[in-house]
């Protein structure tokens, strides 16, 4: 193992934490008017202008982001691994690996095995500042597991199974065997408009946008940074 993937994955749980304060508004920003250091590392991201232009953050907002996840993920990848490290920290009494492996899949926007910096802040975008439309459609990609536009039962049974093991037995109320089949048994009745069984992109932002506490969700951390 390299150093370089060494410091990686000894940081992964630093650089959790520091998303999280991200998005919850508490990260420090004393030092946001200071030069991005583009040191050497693993993987050097595309410059910021591009990726000014391509996301909704600033230049001085992407400087944060970017200090952060260099400081903590030196290489400037992410893998599969300590990404289920990330969220094995934050769910430390179910088992969080399989709801941490779909959530990888969607920000490896280019399915080769690592998440960018530019993959990072890309999703981020989306998910602080995109469109109720873009935010949608993020989500939308997560639960179509095979990528083939549409969401049917099984994909949706595997992810409502794989939220439930990532939040353990001290879930309240206790969950029932059946509750999984239950919950999608729900979301079908609700999303499946012609009830062909599967729900297509139009059908799921249709059926989110009927309701108002996805919305209050999405709308959420909005302007955080």
């Amino acid at each position: 193992m390299s150093g370089c993937t060494r410091r990686c994955k000894l940081g992964v749980v630093m650089f959790a934490r520091s998303v999280h304060r991200l998005v919850t508004g508490t990260l420090n920003k004393d030092k946001a008017e200071d030069e991005l250091e583009m040191t050497v590392v693993c993987h050097r991201p595309e410059g910021l202008e591009q990726l000014e232009a391509q996301t909704k953050f600033t230049k001085r907002e992407l400087q944060i982001l970017y200090r952060g996840f260099k400081n903590e993920c030196p290489s400037g990848l992410v893998n599969e691994d300590t990404f289920k490290q990330i969220y094995a920290q934050f769910f430390p009494h179910g088992d969080a690996s399989t709801y941490a492996h779909y959530l990888f899949n969607a920000f490896d926007s280019g399915q080769n095995g690592s998440v960018k910096f530019e993959d990072f802040v890309m999703a981020l975008s989306i998910l602080l500042r995109g469109s109720i439309r873009e935010k949608l459609r993020w989500t939308f990609n997560l639960y179509d597991l095979n990528k083939d536009g549409y969401i049917n039962k099984e994909e949706m049974t595997d992810i409502v199974r794989a939220i439930y093991d990532m939040m353990g037995k001290y879930t309240y109320p206790v969950l029932r065997d059946e509750a999984p089949r239950q919950h999608v048994d729900a979301f079908f009745q609700k999303m499946d408009k012609n009830k062909d069984g599967v729900v297509t992109l139009d059908e799921f932002i249709a059926s989110c946008q009927e309701d108002d506490n996805i919305m209050q969700s999405l709308q959420l951390f909005e302007n955080v940074i």
